[in-house]
């Protein structure tokens, strides 16, 4: 696919699902996103073939100069990132908390990052894009999601796409960043805009790196404590200028289940982590106080070093 090489403007939810109609699932086999993750597959995604490498790389270079291009419209501490598992069910109570916590974010004027997928990702997106409404409202948008639970379940994208028939909106906007190396999970169409990349590690870097404003992690599994410490190393180290909030959510989770915020409590008391802005809480309503109490004194956003093309 040709096509693909070269991009001036990041995705939108209509370029990668072009022909599904949700009336039915299996049409998403014809969409956009569908196909490129077949050639993906097809080639190889670790192929080592220069006529493959090249165009998935020029592809992700014009990606990140999309990227680029929008974010300079946003202060960088003005963008704030939720990293959490594509497992969490629509129906799991923290679910319902992302969304609330990046609904009244978005609704404070912050530009919502995740890795643009199911699970905590997609909540992300589900709340920013109800930005505006009532909680009456999110919640009954969220009951219509739940009749496919996860992404593995019949009707996960049309429900959303329902939803998004039911409460349109243009005024509120939310940034995905997903990778065609797990290809197998879908996007979010609730993610206005979305730079969706071959290199898992590029897209990986960028989340980190743009979420100037704060990183929340909710539970998850080895992707998301991967996550958490190459943003510790990045803030110990202050590579981006900065040290960015580190929020957890979920108490019994990171302090019990996977105890990583005591142990990094530890490894700062120790002098291996320095400047870590570290916090954890259950009530969204404390999370969404956390980010918005962080002011840190920034250059511009064109000088910025925190976002890297890559």
């Amino acid at each position: 696919m040709e096509s693909f090489q070269i991009r001036r403007e990041l995705y939108t939810a209509e370029d990668l699902y072009d022909k599904f109609n949700p009336e039915d699932d299996n049409s998403y086999a014809l969409c956009y996103d569908a196909l490129v993750y077949a050639d993906v597959v097809q080639d190889g995604k670790r192929s080592r073939e220069l006529s493959v490498t090249l165009p998935r790389t020029l592809h992700d270079h014009s990606i990140s100069s999309a990227l680029f291009r929008f974010l300079s419209e946003w202060a960088p501490s003005d963008v704030v990132g939720v990293m959490g598992g594509h497992a969490m069910k629509r129906s799991d109570p923290s679910f319902r908390k992302v969304a609330l916590v990046s609904k009244k974010l978005t609704e404070k004027g912050k530009l919502m990052v995740s890795g643009g997928g199911p699970g905590a990702m997609e909540a992300t997106h589900f709340g920013a894009w109800m930005a505006g409404r009532g909680n009456d409202e999110l919640d009954e948008a969220l009951r219509i999601l739940q009749d496919a639970d996860t992404f593995a379940d019949k009707g996960w994208l049309s429900t959303a796409f329902r939803v998004r028939e039911r409460f349109p909106q243009t005024r509120y906007r939310s940034l995905g960043i997903p990778t065609w190396l797990y290809g197998h999970e879908p996007p979010t169409p609730f993610a206005t805009h979305i730079a969706k990349y071959f290199d898992n590690s590029i897209r990986e870097d960028n989340i980190l790196t743009v979420a100037v404003g704060g990183i929340i992690f909710s539970p998850g599994s080895a992707g998301t404590l991967q996550e958490v410490f190459q943003e510790a190393a990045q803030d110990h180290y202050r590579t981006c200028e900065v040290s960015s909030p580190i929020v957890f959510f979920g108490k019994d989770f990171w302090q019990k289940t996977v105890p990583l915020y005591p142990f990094l409590q530890r490894l700062m008391e120790s002098g291996y982590y320095k400047d870590l802005l570290l916090s954890i809480y259950d009530d969204p309503e404390d999370i969404v106080r956390e980010i918005l109490s962080f002011a840190p004194d920034m250059p511009s956003v064109h000088q910025h070093a925190k976002l890297k093309l890559k």
